[in-house]
This record gives C-alpha cells, sequence and structure tokens, in this order.
C-alpha cells in the first residue's frame, strides 16, 4: 500500500464508528418518496455533515417545483471544498427512498446492527453514499497540501422522482459547473452504462351505452385489449435487440397500471393505460416513443369509433459515456480491485438513475459506492435492505484514493 493509501486508511480505520453512527442517523430519519415531503431530512443531513465540520450551502426547491414533480418538499446540499486551481469532481448521493413495503423482520428505520450488516430502508441506496462520500472528503484534508482543483458533495431528495429538481435542477440553476461527477452506486462494480427509461399513458375513449344494449355504444375496453394484444406481441420482438454493454441485456416493456369503466352494467367509456419502457444504451429514446404510438394507433384503428391519445409521463435517458468518462470509470475500478482483492469490473445496470443528467450536460459521468454487487443482494426497494459495514469502510477508501488520483498535484 502506498503512503498515500495508508494515510487514507489510517484515518478511516480511526473514524469508522463514527461514520457508522452518521449513517445510522440518516437511516433513522425517514425521507420516503412519495409522498416526497423531504425537507425535514435535508436540514438533519445539513446539521450532521455541519458536525463533521462542513459548511453547507441549503437550496430549497419553489414548492410549486417540487408539486409539479410529485413531491411536496425538497432541499438540496452542497458541500464544496477546494484544493486551489484544477478540476472540480462532484460526488452525488440521494437521501430521498422508496416506502418501506411490507415483510421487514427488523425496524425499517431502526439502522440495526447485526453480524457487521445494518439494516434499513436506504441505508444501500443511497443514505451509504452520504457518508461514503462526505468520509472520503474528510480523509483527504491531511492531504490537502498535495491537491488541487475542489470536491463537491451534492446531496439531493428527488431520485426515485426522476432527479429533475435534484441533479437537473442544480445544474440548470448554475449551481454547480463540475469537471467530473460520481454517483451512488455499488462497490462490486463500476458503473458507466444504465438503461433509459420512458413512461407513457394510453388513453382510449370509447361510447358508453347501457349493458343490455352494447353495440350502442363503443367498448373502450375492447379496444384497449387490442393495444395490449399489440404492446404484447411488440414485446417478444424486444428480445432479439441486444445490447453490446455488460450487464445490460435486451429492452423491455411493461404495462403497469390499468384503470377504466364506469360500472358493471356499462359499456366502459375510457380506458387508461400506463406502461413503462426500458431503453438500451443503443436506442434512440424518440424514435423509440415514435413507434410505440404509432403502434397504439394502428391497434385502436381496428375498432371502429375508438380513439386514443398517447401522453409522456417521463423520459429518462440511458446515461453513455461522455468525455473521459471510461477513463474515470478505468481509475476507480483500479481501486476497488486493490482494495477489495478481486476483480472489480467496468459494466452496465439496467436501471436507471438521476446520474444522467450530469452526464446529459456533458460531464464525464460514473456510478461507484458502497454497497453489494447487485439490488438484490442489498434487498434495496424491499424489505430488510441492507449493507455490509466493512462495504462501506472499502468504498470509502477506494473513493478517496481516486480523488486523490484526480486532484494530485502532480498528476
Amino acid at each position: 500500500m502506498t503512503e498515500t493509501g495508508k494515510a487514507i486508511n489510517d484515518f478511516l480505520h480511526r473514524h469508522h464508528g463514527e461514520q457508522v453512527a452518521f449513517l445510522a442517523e440518516l437511516v433513522r430519519m425517514p425521507s420516503d418518496n412519495p409522498p416526497g415531503d423531504c425537507a425535514p431530512h435535508a436540514e438533519v443531513t445539513a446539521s450532521l455533515l455541519e458536525e463533521l465540520g462542513f459548511q453547507v450551502e441549503r437550496h430549497p426547491v419553489p414548492t410549486d417545483e417540487a408539486r409539479t414533480h410529485g413531491m411536496q418538499s425538497a432541499v438540496n446540499l452542497i458541500i464544496r471544498r477546494r484544493f486551489g486551481e484544477g478540476p472540480t469532481v462532484v460526488l452525488n448521493a440521494h437521501g430521498d427512498v422508496v416506502a418501506p413495503g411490507e415483510g421487514w423482520t427488523v425496524d425499517p428505520y431502526g439502522a440495526e446492527i447485526q453480524g457487521g450488516v445494518m439494516y434499513g430502508r436506504g441505508v444501500a441506496v443511497s443514505k451509504s453514499d452520504i457518508a461514503t462520500y462526505a468520509f472520503a472528503l474528510l480523509a483527504l484534508e491531511p492531504l490537502a497540501e498535495h491537491l488541487r482543483g475542489g470536491v463537491e458533495l451534492h446531496i439531493t431528495y428527488d431520485e426515485e422522482a426522476g432527479g429533475g429538481i435534484g441533479p437537473a435542477w442544480l445544474l440548470a440553476q448554475g449551481l454547480s459547473k463540475p469537471d467530473f461527477a460520481v454517483a451512488a452506486g455499488f462497490s462490486y462494480g463500476v458503473v458507466s452504462h444504465h438503461n433509459g427509461c420512458l413512461h407513457l399513458e394510453v388513453v382510449v375513449d370509447g361510447r358508453s351505452a347501457h349493458a343490455a344494449q352494447p353495440d350502442s355504444g363503443v367498448d373502450a375496453l375492447e379496444a384497449a385489449t387490442g393495444v395490449l394484444n399489440a404492446l404484447y406481441r411488440h414485446r417478444e420482438t424486444l428480445r432479439a435487440r441486444h445490447s453490446e454493454v455488460a450487464g445490460i441485456e435486451a429492452p423491455s416493456l411493461v404495462v403497469g397500471l390499468i384503470s377504466g369503466g364506469i360500472n358493471t352494467n356499462v359499456v366502459p367509456d375510457r380506458v387508461i393505460l400506463r406502461l413503462d419502457r426500458r431503453l438500451i444504451p443503443e436506442e434512440e429514446p424518440e424514435a423509440v416513443e415514435t413507434d410505440l404510438v404509432a403502434l397504439v394507433g394502428e391497434a385502436v384503428a381496428a375498432y371502429p369509433g375508438a380513439s386514443c391519445h398517447v401522453r409522456r409521463i417521463m423520459l429518462a435517458r440511458p446515461l453513455v459515456p461522455v468525455g473521459g468518462a471510461l477513463d474515470l470509470a478505468g481509475l476507480f475500478a483500479h481501486h476497488a480491485s486493490a482494495i477489495f482483492g478481486m476483480d472489480v469490473p467496468v459494466h452496465g445496470v439496467p436501471l436507471y438513475t438521476d446520474a444522467r443528467h450530469y452526464a446529459e450536460a456533458g460531464i464525464p459521468t460514473v456510478l461507484y459506492g458502497a454497497g453489494p454487487r447487485t439490488l438484490l443482494e442489498a434487498n434495496a426497494h424491499r424489505a430488510n435492505e441492507r449493507l455490509a459495514l466493512e462495504d462501506l469502510y472499502r468504498a470509502t477508501h477506494v473513493v478517496a484514493l481516486s480523488l486523490f488520483d484526480l486532484l494530485a498535484r502532480d498528476s
């Protein structure tokens, strides 16, 4: 281990208990989204960070804007540490989480530790990386004279709602102009790509009629069934489209919500479908949307008197490398492989994250942070979400080493 690596390791070893206690406080404070009333958690986080010696900027999102994005409140936090002239690296983690749901055998807000593993909602996704990034930055302080440039921590609260009033908002407001970005991930892999996601709402209209005289109406549910059949046939064709990115397979399509009808004895006059179409990095989102709209229109046209319109609910573009993103990923993979004593690959993941907003702004972006090999192992978004505290320790070491290399004066 180099002198730098030893200095960072010694610092983190001395402060590991403090880091675990810091994470536990974040887990104990609920920040479920929805409902998305996250300003209270942001204030707790800011206070905890100030206790560590950081100066914390609080940037409240206007209430009307938060509500437009399906949230009640959000406050973005920024910490800035300058070491002199040079590049700026952003570390972004989100404090909002999905609701706990059923099936827990421990208190989802208890931050209970069993056998070196902490349990709690958000402990892996991604409150752990608020702790990872904060303590990685602290570990650089004794080495400050060897560094240039700067580090920013962006702690945002709308990842579960798409990131529009988190990273995208900070960039649009001109509050940050980073040269590199690192966002929350898992320590057994460095993510260079991820899928995109398109949510569409399909409204199929017919004409209501008494069930005793159904021919006097237009059955919207029958037409919607035609749409469903067309979508499911189309879904089968997606299996043949394979991504070249390791860790990502084929596009997917799910119809997740259906509503409609008036009563049992009335011909349905309207049916609403909502669908989720996952986009592999090689796909062009606008072309996918155009094709789906055409497919739905053709299906409804087979039912005289029925009509439809399709509305985009959300578009999250795939994360693809820009600028020096692959070099950045390679740096993190190098240090992670050394610290973990195993090959830590660069790969893609089939989900989507708000890290894409940095990449869309032309900023080289990767995902790396504390956690196991997969979302499944973390129980992310499921009962008994968990994090091995050894992974927290080692991932923090990797982040600190990578930051040092990026900002070293002789680099």
